[in-house]
């Protein structure tokens, strides 16, 4: 198998774990562990699982004028990211959070074309366009459960959070251009654990573990390892073959991935909105994947 196809196969896989998180994070949040808390959890256990691996992996040297960019790739694609996604996450829905998190092929296009100077190709605006009119009719219409009042300020910050993650997959292509995704990716967690320390120290402190149910200690351990650490290593390996703007292609799998569990769950319901904007986003993420000739 080809490595492009290995590299899509992995980015799939990210968007599934991605779309089962969702629902799982939601059960922990805000009822045992508030957003910043938890995440101060996610960073600090990622950053522990990946400078273990690291002992055993080959060592690189680490140029020193590459520390800024791994310190803006820290705060774009952990600290500033997470915040603001788990803090919208705890307002609004998981299906709605899964949607808006679609827009980041968008961004990721346009910060490519602004900042790379990547030509855009004509079927691939097609491709967003179509994947952004799937999304747009499944926040409008496609009726979610628990829709609170202040969902307006969670979309939006989901909203702020996919641009952070825009900035982020470009700023680490030029690493992984570099050096193997070990290397770094410590160093980012590390950064990005010191950065959220303030925000979720208090919040942490304040979880009475004790009383936490053991199926949520499960997913907690589900979201730090697999929803966390496997998905930062499996997107990394896959940005190595693919551009950018592709890797982010694969956020339109998310909210496909998140109805299909929260429906199975009996936390929504399909209805006919929902598998026409499934189809478009679908057809969308095929025209931007799409290989030219």
């Amino acid at each position: 198998m080809s490595k492009r196809n290995l590299a899509l196969i992995g980015a799939t896989i990210v968007s599934i774990i991605y779309g089962v998180t969702f629902t799982i994070a939601k059960d922990v949040m805000p009822k045992y562990i508030d957003a910043y808390g938890f995440i101060l959890l996610r960073a600090g256990g990622s950053m522990l699982l990946f400078w273990l691996v690291w002992l055993f992996m080959p060592k690189e040297k680490i140029a020193l004028n590459d520390f800024p960019r791994i310190i803006a790739a820290a705060f774009f694609g952990v600290a500033f990211n997470m915040l603001t996604f788990f803090k919208g996450l705890s307002l609004t829905s998981p299906i709605s959070a899964a949607v808006i998190m679609v827009s980041t092929p968008m961004i990721v296009l346009v910060l490519s074309a602004i900042i790379m100077k990547e030509r855009m190709k004509k079927r691939m605006v097609l491709g967003i366009i179509l994947g952004l009119i799937g999304t747009a009719s499944l926040i409008l219409y496609g009726k979610s459960i628990g829709d609170s009042s202040q969902s307006g300020l969670g979309n939006f910050l989901v909203l702020v959070n996919a641009i952070s993650y825009g900035f982020y997959l470009i700023i680490v292509k030029k690493l992984m251009n570099k050096y193997s995704a070990f290397t770094f990716v410590k160093w980012i967690y590390l950064f990005g654990f010191i950065m959220v320390l303030p925000f979720g120290w208090s919040e942490f402190s304040a979880v009475h573990w004790t009383i936490v149910p053991t199926d949520i200690y499960w997913k907690i351990g589900f979201v730090v390892v697999i929803s966390t650490f496997l998905t930062y290593l499996l997107n990394l390996l896959s940005m190595k073959e693919l551009k950018p703007t592709t890797v982010a292609v694969f956020i339109y799998l998310q909210p496909f991935f998140a109805s299909i569990f929260a429906i199975a769950l009996g936390k929504d319901e399909l209805n006919l909105i929902k598998i026409t904007s499934s189809l478009l986003i679908f057809s969308g993420v095929y025209l931007v994947t799409k290989k030219a000739h």
